[in-house]
């Protein structure tokens, strides 16, 4: 079966649950969390892939990486139970990434990213976030930023799939394009 329709049936039926127990935004900064901890740890996945490794172990990694403990939470580790009856530990990850994107847009929230070729200041930041805020249409964002000085001058936005290049490395490189189809 398709990895991306497991973990995308198992968080739509995490988020029914959450939803009916109001849970739904303290799991998604949960999931938010233990993505984070994915990212951050890569030796974490290889663990849960590992059929050596105890189920309970694996709960108890997730658990932590997740920063939660079973009062915190209960319908995150009673779902970290079913994954482990049902033998899908190994894709809590794909699944943690399907809630949280299906968390965003039941709730109208988008994921920005601005990257810019030096520290943004903060009056600049701000005009940016106004501009982004409009371009939404009432929904909200969180945001991210990042320094990336191969940009050489200028910035990126990513909103969901929409990408705004303002930078001055694809200024030279439409220009080198236009120069050699010419």
């Amino acid at each position: 079966m398709n990895d991306g329709l497991i973990p995308a049936r198992y968080a739509k039926a995490l988020y029914l649950v959450a939803c009916e127990k109001q849970a739904d935004k303290k799991l998604y900064s949960t999931m938010k969390l233990m993505e984070e901890s994915f990212r951050n740890e890569p030796g974490l996945q290889p663990v849960l892939a590992n059929p050596y490794v105890a189920a309970d172990d694996k709960i108890a990694l997730l658990k932590s990486a997740a920063g939660v403990a079973d009062a915190d939470s209960p319908v995150f580790s009673d779902f970290l139970k079913l994954l482990a009856r049902n033998r899908r530990l190994d894709m809590a990850r794909g699944i943690a990434n399907a809630y949280i994107d299906l968390y965003r847009r039941e709730n109208n929230i988008y994921d920005v990213k601005i990257v810019s070729a030096a520290k943004l200041g903060d009056a600049e930041l701000q005009r940016l976030h106004n501009l982004i805020k409009n371009h939404l249409n009432g929904g909200s964002m969180e945001l991210t930023t990042s320094v990336d000085p191969d940009l050489i001058g200028g910035f990126t936005v990513s909103v969901g799939n929409e990408r705004i290049d303002a930078s001055v490395s694809n200024e030279l490189k439409q220009l080198r394009l236009n120069l050699i189809s010419k």
